[in-house]
């Protein structure tokens, strides 16, 4: 219980951060850092929507896996895609890891229906808080950005909603 507190908390930091730097425009954080079957990321902020907890989702056949079901949020239906398995993860989803992950709106100006299963949110990351960076490898998906490297080594892909809100694979949820 203590777990979701926290996590709730931070929901709502990050939220609240999240609105203040879209009110004042000069936002010194461009990203949303998010992890996923041991990989961190990077959200753009302007694609990037509402952050939920997790939620009981409703599923649908004949659907890939990576494609868990419909989910209620706000009174509308969401599409909720567990963005580890869209980018080939297999991942075991327990119903504790499930309790702590949250569920990452796209952007309404996307036009796209759709949240995103992260495992943790991990804050807000602006260029400052890396090192290093290096453009996408070429056999990478379109929807990679820029790989940044912070100063304790770890890597963080640049993800690219846009472009991954209407990659066909992303669109073709059907087996």
């Amino acid at each position: 219980m203590a777990n979701r507190e926290a996590l709730r908390e931070l929901q709502t930091r990050l939220a609240s951060r999240l609105q203040a730097a879209r009110d004042e425009a000069t936002s010194v954080s461009s990203w949303l850092a998010a992890e996923s079957a041991g990989s961190s990321y990077l959200l753009p902020l302007g694609q990037s929507g509402e952050i939920f907890p997790w939620v009981s989702v409703q599923t649908v056949p004949y659907t890939q896996s990576w494609f868990l079901g419909v989910a209620n949020l706000r009174g509308g239906l969401v599409g909720v895609v567990d963005l580890a398995g869209l980018l080939g993860s297999v991942v075991p989803r327990t119903e504790q890891a499930l309790a702590d992950a949250s569920l990452l709106a796209f952007n309404t100006a996307l036009e796209v229906n759709a949240a995103l299963l992260v495992d943790r949110l991990a804050g807000l990351r602006g260029t400052d808080a890396f090192v290093a960076s290096e453009p996408p490898a070429k056999d990478s998906p379109p929807y990679f950005g820029t790989t940044y490297i912070d100063s304790s080594g770890k890597r963080w892909q640049e993800l690219n909603l846009q472009i991954l809100s209407r990659h066909p694979a992303f669109l073709s949820i059907s087996v």
